[in-house]
């Protein structure tokens, strides 16, 4: 039987423009299974699940559960967690840890703050600092949400964990089950579909390197997706692979079609024009999916470089 990825796969379904959407992910470490939605279907206390997902909104903050490759049984509480924040927007990307006993912490976490970029907002209430290890490979495997992210996820993340990458978990949401196995790297915030485990290696030594591998980039999170798909393109079109150098300065228009303008920490500016269409033929957007879809794509018609700023020339 076809699972959706093969299908995606198949169809050549481009990957720019589908990464999920969030200026800082907040990762809490929580062992055992995972359910489809593990918030509030996994041994995290749901009545917490709830709290945080509905702090989070609107904040620009995207909560997951991660866990370590290999096996899931429930093997009791663990009695410290290792919880994660992390920044994506270039200018004031971080990444910083703490670890608790109690999850409940989480709670006194200023969301908004988080989602402006704020790490004190995180250092203060778990007494985190910034993260001393290697970049983070967290890669999706809650197949009660998809068969493909167990089925490809999960010895993916073991794979790469044995090659001695001290950084990878499995997380419990990506989006784009179609693009199995994914995987979003932290603390730049660029995801990857159909990678495979050296893919993910030199991903990760470049990340140790800020730079970033554009094959196989679904975007970086901190945009919206006209804004992933043009800076994809824009990196392809001058060869920059520095992983923050470029900005969205700002989206002008709506769906169908948008202006995006992205400047270079050098000054340059570019508009690039981004629209939007519709996959053909329609196809299983899930596994689970009972009906076909044509799931919507970004594709980059024009990228223009704009004049320089008089006063970036002077400086």
């Amino acid at each position: 039987m076809s699972t959706c990825s093969t299908v995606s796969w198949d169809l050549d379904e481009p990957l720019s423009g589908t990464a999920p959407v969030a200026r800082t992910w907040l990762l809490l470490e929580q062992p055992g299974p995972w359910g489809a939605k593990a918030l509030t279907a996994s041994h995290l206390d749901p009545a917490l699940g709830r709290a945080l997902d509905a702090a989070a909104k609107g904040t620009g903050v995207r909560v997951a559960l991660i866990r370590r490759p290999g096996r899931h049984a429930d093997r009791g509480t663990p009695t410290a967690r290792r919880v994660y924040a992390a920044h994506t927007v270039p200018g004031n990307t971080w990444l910083h840890a703490a670890t608790t006993k109690d999850p409940r912490r989480l709670l006194d976490l200023d969301l908004a703050a988080l989602g402006r970029g704020d790490q004190h907002a995180f250092d203060a209430v778990l007494d985190g600092g910034p993260h001393r290890g290697d970049p983070l490979a967290l890669v999706c495997t809650n197949g009660k949400r998809d068969r493909c992210c167990a089925l490809l996820g999960r010895p993916l993340a073991a794979e790469v964990a044995a090659s001695g990458a001290d950084g990878v978990w499995e997380v419990t949401h990506l989006g784009g089950h179609r693009f199995s196995p994914t995987v979003l790297v932290l603390p730049h915030g660029y995801v990857y579909g159909r990678v495979q485990a050296h893919a993910v290696k030199e991903i990760l030594h470049r990340a140790q390197e800020d730079r970033i591998v554009v094959a196989g980039c679904r975007g970086n999170s901190a945009w919206e997706r006209p804004g992933q798909a043009a800076e994809l393109a824009l990196r392809s079109a001058v060869a920059e692979d520095a992983a923050q150098a470029l900005t969205v300065v700002r989206t002008d228009g709506a769906a169908p079609r948008w202006e995006v303008t992205l400047a270079h920490s050098d000054g340059r500016h570019w508009r690039v024009t981004v629209v939007q269409g519709a996959s053909a033929p329609p196809r299983p957007e899930s596994c689970g999916a009972s009906v076909l879809g044509s799931p919507t794509r970004m594709e980059v018609t024009a990228v223009r470089a704009l004049p320089v700023p008089a006063a970036a020339l002077a400086s």
